[in-house]
């Protein structure tokens, strides 16, 4: 019988697992090695999803299942949150925005094969990770699968037809990518605040509409047995992995990854160290190169230099690993570890044989979904709407609607004929 963790030893655990943070922060910015501070943030990026249980698969599939959105809320508010936190760090010049471009037929399909998977699998790749931290058999089994199936895209049968679909881009007409801001005319942080001011709004105007029906007693007990050792509202562990969403953007982009967090790549990564001898570490940003310099008869470009495109994956050749990827995803289990341990959710628990082995082939669907979408909840939702991506709005609109048809036909039991009875 499990229960939440006692007084002193909550404070025991938040004590030692702020320090071992705090330190290994600290020698990264005294060595300038920052891709050792990308293990913190996993680990706090972990302890928020499970305080929150912000799932991307249960998010999406609580609309249906409970009439339930609140985690949906959840993920929204970390998209406002982000996309404030970037518009400002781009204005101060501490990061330089790079949304993904508009491969739309690789997002849409890999964002039906997504949703599919990850209803099957019980959780988004996030979900697994700290589920998983937590004691899920499930998520477990389909944290082997999803790596499977990234590989099957990026080293194996599948890469072929995943460049093939890379080549249907839609650029503007200065040959950027697709954006709500091209779209607009208006600034990136034009829409950041409206969007930002519209969310608050609503948000206050639901506050008002609770307040009027029940009133919340509260319950007893210290500050920090309240926000440690029992579980967190959906909007609030959304502000929590907004603001750290931003941190992780400007440590990312130190070690020369130029985008804030993702999780896809750093599960395969992690695989490939296990499976693999022939690969290539990518842990710092590479040295820049000599310039020449410029011609007396040629003006010098005014305008930020543009990120160089990521080269195509490739089927041959070393695997490249990129360490803040790996050590972001490491972090995650052990921080949703502690955060399941400081609210009495860490154990682990039987399942039936054949949830796993679905579990496990549903995270195979997923890793090919995140393949060709290259990328999942976190990195083509989460943050890929806050850099107003319209190629991942494409991809969370198809990937939410795929949830939901999966949703409906395999946890509800719904039928096609009910389907249509219910739209009459």
């Amino acid at each position: 019988m499990s229960s939440t963790v006692s007084l002193p030893r909550w404070r025991a655990y938040f004590v030692w697992s702020v320090a071992g943070l705090a330190a290994m922060t600290l020698a990264a910015g005294f060595w300038r090695l920052w891709v050792i501070s990308a293990f913190p943030i996993g680990c706090l990026f972990g302890f928020f999803l499970q305080k929150g249980d912000l799932c991307g698969a249960s998010a999406f599939s609580e609309v249906l299942l409970f009439k339930d959105g609140r985690k949906l809320y959840g993920v929204w508010v970390v998209i406002v949150v982000s996309m404030l936190g970037f518009a400002a760090m781009d204005r101060l010049g501490w990061i330089q925005l790079n949304p993904k471009p508009m491969m739309w037929l690789s997002y849409t399909v890999g964002g039906v094969l997504f949703g599919v998977g990850m209803v099957l699998a019980g959780g988004c790749i996030s979900g697994c990770l700290y589920k998983a931290g937590t004691g899920n058999l499930n998520s477990m089994a389909a944290l082997v699968g999803i790596p499977l199936g990234v590989g099957l895209v990026e080293y194996g049968p599948l890469n072929g037809i995943h460049v093939w679909m890379q080549k249907f881009v839609v650029k503007t007409a200065q040959g950027g990518p697709l954006t709500l801001s091209s779209l607009t005319g208006l600034s990136f942080g034009s829409i950041a605040l409206f969007l930002g001011v519209v969310t608050l709004t609503l948000a206050w105007f639901f506050a008002v509409r609770r307040r009027r029906g029940a009133r919340d007693a509260g319950q007893p007990g210290s500050w920090g047995a309240k926000v440690l050792a029992r579980p967190w509202k959906p909007w609030q562990a959304g502000v929590a992995v907004g603001l750290l969403g931003c941190v992780a953007y400007v440590s990312s982009a130190a070690t020369g990854r130029n985008y804030p967090l993702g999780v896809t790549h750093g599960v395969l990564y992690a695989q490939v160290l296990l499976t693999d001898k022939n690969v290539k570490h990518v842990w710092r940003k590479a040295p820049a190169a000599p310039s020449p310099a410029p011609s007396a008869a040629l003006p010098v470009a005014a305008s930020k230099p543009a990120t160089p495109p990521a080269p195509a994956p490739s089927a041959s050749g070393p695997k490249t690993i990129v360490w803040w990827l790996v050590a972001l995803v490491v972090g995650m289990v052990p921080g949703a570890w502690v955060a399941g341990r400081l609210s009495g959710q860490a154990r682990l628990l039987p399942k039936p044989p054949e949830q796993i082995v679905i579990a496990f082939f549903g995270g195979i669907v997923t890793g090919v979904g995140a393949g060709f979408a290259t990328g999942c909840v976190i990195g083509n939702i989460m943050s890929g709407w806050a850099l107003q991506s319209v190629g991942m709005i494409l991809f969370g609109i198809t990937t939410l609607l795929a949830s939901w048809a999966t949703t409906y036909f395999y946890l509800i039991g719904g039928t096609i004929s009910g389907l249509v009875g219910g739209a009459k």
